[in-house]
């Protein structure tokens, strides 16, 4: 038995010391690697504060200036006074408490303004970005490294704003004008848009050295209406006057060439207000029996003198009222009546007209004005409540109301402005009678026929004068005639709805009417109070000289950064009237000094795919954009060192004109 527990106890011990052989190298393997694992894991936590805090020493020193990143190279962090300092070192980088840093700044590459590496074909180094590897690293207890990659943009860019006469003038305008901004808060500033015609004239600086004429008699001028080479004029307000008188112009000239006395008439009634055509005029009357009048401008009732037109058709308006207003299109004539209806009568047979809308159409107001074009008539009426409404003439038996608006100030109709030369206006300009501490001039947002609101352009205070007329003319610009107040003729800013200029006339005016001719040459027709002089011609147009231009573009001059640089990104201001004017920008960037016009300088737009064939569209307000970082050709590469812009006008309607107001070009030298 002893023997055998003897055995046993040796057996015994012999499987210890093998358990022991194989199990003591695990643990002191196991015990050592525990002990390295925690200092490694505290290398790496020491590692990581370390880069963030180069992460922020390189950020301070681009805070502090774009001039302070060194170039490309290898540096550590270094305290400096309250900041820090990019310090030069060789590879593995600073020891710093037994911790390697190295901070590696290099160029950064963009495509078409996506960052990409520097192997990218037609990758192109960006001037005011580097990208910055941060590697923090450690021998001990094993060979380890933390590394981190960003991106610094520079933040104290440069800018280079356009915005006054010496920023603009020197550029080159073809259909376009550079002016004054007349009206507005800012001194010595200057913009650019259409030329508005007028061959030198100027809306805001209208001159009373004009053309006038005396009409025959001495009746009071109360109703004006014109085109190219024709003023119908209506003086019968009185028992003195005529009722219509008609002036020939010679409109090749400038001024226009007056006609010689004696002008043509028609007498026998008061006039309330006249509409003319080439062949054919017609008269808006009190008479119960012939409330509109027909007259045929070609001949005459006292052959062979011709001095007297010849009536050759009437419209007897239902009931003992007067007709108000009237305008002729398509043969069919629209006339407002003191019934506050509106009439639409056939005149294709100029002697026989027949009512198309029996009974006529209830406005909610006396129509003072009516204006028709494409489907609908627009109406100013003395009705408090809608002092603007929009008739769907569409079927002329059954005329329907479209829209209406209540400006919510109580105050009724005196005119209103549409465009009739397009069939499809956006915008409609309304007077009102005066009140004072009220607005009485609106621009109204039609582009929804069936929602008029006033624009946002905002409202106009004629300041005491009492308005009789409105007219909208070329180049952003309304005029407003009446009588009263210090201006009887004052002239309006539509961009800004502020004044720009005016004319006394103490004996007031009456009417006013205005005419784009085939030359460019642009004129207002104005009707007043003076017995020997009623009417006046007064020229139009917009600084900078120019006739009229419905589209074209302006270069501008070069701009020199000094040395290759990127140019980044652009911004300004616009105005654009409505949806019938559209105003585009392309720019260019090159290393060749030579002027913006020439075919050193490739202009493009903002389509990635097809540049030179795309364009900034600059839209109402504020706009901003991205400059290509890009190699079109030879003729754009950006960085580079010159820059210029080149601005594209279009209008559909021939009173509203885009205008440039102001560019802000941001750029990293």
């Amino acid at each position: 038995m002893k023997l055998i527990k003897k055995g046993q106890s040796i057996l015994e011990l012999m499987i210890v010391m093998a358990l022991l052989a194989i199990l003591l190298p695990v643990l002191l393997v196991g015990f050592t690697s525990s002990r390295s694992g925690k200092a490694q894991q505290q290398q790496r936590l020491q590692a990581t504060a370390l880069l963030k805090e180069a992460e922020e020493a390189v950020r301070t020193v681009r805070e502090s200036g774009w001039n302070n990143i060194p170039t490309n190279g290898n540096y550590y962090a270094q305290p400096s006074g309250s900041s820090w300092e990019l310090v030069s070192v060789s590879a593995p980088g600073a020891n710093i408490n037994g911790l390697n840093e190295l901070i590696t700044i290099e160029s950064a590459y963009r495509k078409e303004g996506i960052l990409v590496t520097a192997s990218t074909p037609d990758a192109i180094v960006d001037p005011s970005t580097k990208a910055v590897t941060i590697n923090i690293s450690w021998p001990t207890p094993f060979q380890s490294e933390i590394k981190s990659t960003l991106y610094l943009v520079r933040l104290d860019n440069d800018s280079k704003v356009y915005t006054s006469h010496p920023d603009f003038d020197p550029g080159e305008t073809s259909g376009t004008a550079v002016s004054d901004t007349t009206g507005t808060s800012i001194p010595n500033d200057a913009q650019i848009q259409l030329a508005a015609g007028g061959g030198g004239g100027d809306w805001c600086d209208p001159n009373k050295s004009i053309t006038q004429v005396d009409l025959p008699k001495s009746g009071v001028a109360n109703a004006i209406s014109a085109i190219e080479g024709i003023v119908f004029t209506g003086t019968g307000e009185n028992a003195s006057g005529v009722s219509f008188a008609k002036v020939s112009l010679t409109t090749d000239q400038d001024p226009p060439i007056v006609t010689p006395t004696p002008y043509p008439t028609f007498d026998g009634y008061k006039t309330n207000a006249v509409f003319g055509e080439v062949d054919y005029g017609y008269l808006a009357t009190d008479n119960n029996a012939k409330e509109v009048v027909i007259m045929d401008l070609n001949q005459y009732s006292d052959p062979p003198t011709n001095s007297k037109f010849l009536e050759v058709g009437t419209i007897n308006l239902p009931g003992n009222i007067n007709a108000n207003s009237i305008y002729v299109s398509n043969n069919k004539a629209y006339v407002t009546a003191s019934n506050s209806k509106l009439y639409i009568y056939d005149v294709s047979n100029h002697s026989s007209p027949s009512l198309l809308n029996s009974g006529g159409f209830s406005l909610d107001g006396q129509g003072k004005k009516v204006l028709v074009t494409g489907n609908y008539a627009y109406v100013a009426t003395t009705s408090t409540t809608y002092q603007f409404e929009i008739i769907d003439i569409s079927n002329s038996s059954i005329p329907a109301f479209a829209g209406k608006l209540n400006i919510g100030t109580g105050q009724s109709g005196i005119d209103v402005y549409v465009n009739t030369v397009i069939s499809t206006p956006n915008k409609a300009y309304l007077v009102t009678n005066y009140v004072s501490g009220q607005s009485n001039f609106y621009a109204v947002d039609i582009s929804n026929i069936n929602s008029p609101t006033i624009s946002g352009q905002g409202s106009y205070n004629t300041d005491g004068m009492s308005p009789a007329g409105v007219t909208v003319v070329t180049g952003n610009i309304g005029i407003i005639v009446g009588s009263g107040g210090i201006n009887q003729y004052q002239v309006v800013r539509l961009d800004t709805m502020t004044s720009c200029g005016g004319l006394q006339y103490s004996s007031g005016i009456r009417g006013v009417s205005s005419v784009l001719q085939n030359n460019g040459y642009a004129y207002s027709y104005i009707i007043t109070g003076d017995a020997d002089a009623e009417l006046k011609i007064i020229l139009g147009g917009g600084q900078g000289g120019g006739n009229y231009a419905s589209s074209g573009t302006y270069t501008s001059a070069v701009f020199d950064a000094g040395l290759s640089t990127a140019f980044n990104r652009f911004s300004g201001n616009v105005y654009i009237p409505s949806a019938n004017t559209v105003l585009e920008m392309q720019i260019a960037v090159s290393d060749t000094d030579s002027s913006c016009s020439t075919g050193d300088y490739t202009y493009i737009g903002p389509d990635q795919d097809n540049p030179t064939g795309s364009r900034y569209i600059l839209t109402n307000g504020v706009f901003n954009g991205i400059i290509p970082y890009k190699t079109v050709n030879p003729f754009y590469t950006n960085p580079g060192r010159y820059f210029c812009y080149k601005l594209y006008f279009d209008t559909t309607d021939n009173n509203e004109s885009p205008i440039f107001h102001d560019l802000t070009l941001n750029y990293s030298p």
